[in-house]
């Protein structure tokens, strides 16, 4: 249901979440926001990373219906001026839309939905992506916000920063840590992490609004090669499958249970 949106040209300072409380009675234009522009962002390693946070918790039974997972998908807080694009976005208690062909249905317009996502994920590629903060290309180019502060201002429960690649180290961005979470709270940001952030393979932070926790795993996911992966685990750090996993999984145990069959005597094949 399209919500009410009390300043239809407010910036991110401006945002205030009854916005979003009562319907209108026509329609919002937003004939004039760009909501795709087949321009390719992503490399290799963060399109995998991003299919690898979306697959696992849409194959599975992790989270309860109805939600919503996607990948680089805009998400608009505010009708004049861009979106900002989450390299992954979940949000509970929502679902598309059966009829992606209306322009209001292809994008995460906040206003639609009736909510922000609880969890917005950004994956450092390189270090013009003003993830924590602003490059010195996007002050020139006047930009007064980076990701986190925008994120902050429209009230994202949960802010994740994964840099794989360790391409923000200063004191001012990852400090030395590979992941970082924060949470919202009157004041803005918290870190829910620890100070030092998440370091290592194993370690994990748990999303208690959402009901699941991120881990750092190392292994292999569609290619013989091992890497450093951010995956969504359960409260006890165990990661959530891909199917192609549990597919792998339930196979190895068929096989384990058909040869303790035949150590007894017994075909499997006539169980």
């Amino acid at each position: 249901m399209t919500q009410q949106l009390l300043n239809t040209d407010f910036e991110p300072g401006d945002y205030v979440e009854e916005d979003y409380s009562a319907a209108i009675v026509h329609e919002l234009d937003i004939s004039h926001l760009v909501i795709e522009d087949d321009t390719p962002l992503d490399n290799f390693q963060s399109e995998l990373q991003q299919r690898l946070l979306v697959e696992p918790i849409c194959s599975s039974k992790a989270l309860p219906s109805p939600f919503l997972a996607a990948a680089n998908v805009g998400l608009f807080y505010k009708i004049k001026g861009d979106p900002i694009v989450p390299d992954m976005l979940l949000s509970l208690g929502v679902q598309r839309a059966a009829d992606l062909s209306q322009r209001r249905h292809r994008a995460y317009f906040v206003w639609e939905f009736g909510k922000v996502p609880e969890v917005c994920i950004e994956i450092v590629s390189n270090q013009e992506g003003n993830e924590l903060t602003l490059s010195k290309k996007a002050q020139q180019e006047g930009k007064k916000a980076c990701k986190k502060d925008i994120y902050a201002e429209i009230r994202v429960p949960y802010y994740v920063v994964f840099d794989p690649l360790q391409q923000l180290q200063d004191q001012d961005n990852m400090n030395g840590a590979l992941l970082r979470v924060w949470t919202i709270s009157p004041i803005g940001y918290t870190e829910l992490t620890s100070p030092q952030g998440i370091t290592g393979v194993g370690q994990s932070v748990w999303l208690e609004a959402v009901g699941l926790g991120l881990t750092l795993w190392e292994g292999q996911f569609e290619e013989d090669v091992t890497r450093l992966w951010l995956r969504w685990c359960d409260r006890d750090g165990q990661i959530i499958l891909t199917g192609a996993e549990r597919a792998t999984a339930a196979e190895l145990k068929a096989q384990r249970l058909a040869e303790r069959l035949r150590a007894m005597g017994v075909d499997p094949d006539e169980v």
